[in-house]
């Protein structure tokens, strides 16, 4: 099997053997601490402009299942981990990750030592990074990773984004509509089952929703930088415009946006939350969340803005979710859909679904 090597900015090398598609990857390097999930995970339009690392060091041992999938393609730009399982379960097919990751046209590398990596991570902050087979001009692939601007950088919602609207009818009587910053399906899912839909492209105008007649709005998760100017001079704008008109639920990167919209501001974590088994403390209980975040909420920064900080992760305070003390809006950082992970916080479907309907929290 061909080599491969994970070389990340600061110099530093991981080499290993290659896997899945042949090619060079480049892209933020993060960690996520799920054992299992690796499908949903780089299915997950969150991912996109990143290098995943799995913390578990046996990854593919369950293969790939149609029903997993939480978006058409994989968004991770490459997938590295300890080692990959050549023969999975029969239980859901037998897919192998190798043959996922090549048919996507993604790179993955094993035979890493993660736990350096992650503690690597964890230290100096999330760093840039290249998959590659070429072995020979690490200098000159340092120097190109200096230079290249990071993918956070780039409007990542813009490429995941749904193009135009669609509509959901499932017979519930009752039309609730979904802002698209790069939604995992399981949260299209989970709506879905309370209401019928209708899904917005991250850039519709708040005047063109409120049209829709829906009677009120989610806001869903999605990759970069919530900050970025055309989340600020578009989604950011419609959800201010919103904020009076409707109910709103934001989600991730919609509890962000949430947070920029009413005069906040969010920060770059040092090296995210990602994983299956985050715990939140939230009305006086602990619940254990499915996260994958690289930017959080300043509590410092919503005085003034009507907009309470009630949830903090318990590992490192960090704000989890916020609710209005006036309006009709709440959020959480984590993902109550899981997908993976536990489904603790799905009970925040049904809250939605009460404040739409009664107008208030």
């Amino acid at each position: 099997m061909a080599r491969s090597y994970l070389v990340l900015e600061d110099g530093t090398v991981f080499e290993g053997e290659s896997f899945g598609y042949r090619a060079s990857a480049f892209g933020e390097v993060v960690f996520s601490t799920g054992m299992c999930g690796y499908q949903e995970s780089l299915t997950d339009p969150s991912f996109r402009g990143q290098i995943l690392v799995m913390t578990y060091p046996l990854i593919g041992n369950y293969g790939i299942n149609d029903d997993f999938y939480q978006s058409e393609s994989i968004h991770a730009r490459a997938l590295v981990v300890r080692e990959y399982c050549k023969e999975p379960s029969m239980m859901y097919g037998g897919r192998t990750l190798d043959d996922f990751l090549t048919a996507n046209k993604v790179p993955g590398i094993s035979g890493i030592d993660t736990r350096a990596l992650v503690i690597k991570i964890r230290t100096m902050g999330t760093l840039k990074g290249i998959v590659t087979e070429d072995g020979e001009d690490i200098e000159g692939i340092v120097r190109k990773l200096k230079s290249t601007p990071a993918p956070s950088d780039s409007n990542l919602v813009g490429e995941v984004s749904c193009k135009t609207v669609a509509e959901y009818d499932n017979g519930k009587g009752f039309r609730v509509g979904m802002l698209d910053c790069g939604a995992k399906s399981g949260i299209l899912r989970d709506l879905s089952a309370r209401f019928d839909v209708t899904v917005f492209p991250y850039d519709t105008p708040a005047d063109v929703i409120l049209d829709s007649g829906v009677k009120g709005v989610l806001l869903s998760n999605g990759p970069g930088d919530p900050a970025h100017p055309a989340i600020l001079g578009g989604t950011a704008k419609t959800v201010r415009d919103l904020s009076s008109e409707l109910p709103l639920f934001g989600i991730c990167f919609g509890n962000q946006v949430v947070g920029l919209a009413l005069g906040g501001s969010t920060y770059k974590l040092k090296f995210g939350h990602r994983g299956c088994n985050q715990p939140v403390k939230y009305e006086g209980k602990v619940f254990i969340t499915s996260q994958n975040h690289g930017f959080a909420v300043d509590e410092h920064s919503l005085d003034g803005t009507g907009l309470i900080a009630d949830q903090f992760n318990v590992n490192d305070g960090t704000v989890e979710g916020m609710r209005h003390k006036d309006l009709p809006i709440f959020t959480c950082q984590y993902h109550p859909e899981a997908s993976p992970g536990p489904w603790d916080t799905a009970f925040l479907f049904d809250r939605f679904a009460k404040v739409a309907k009664e107008g208030s929290l």
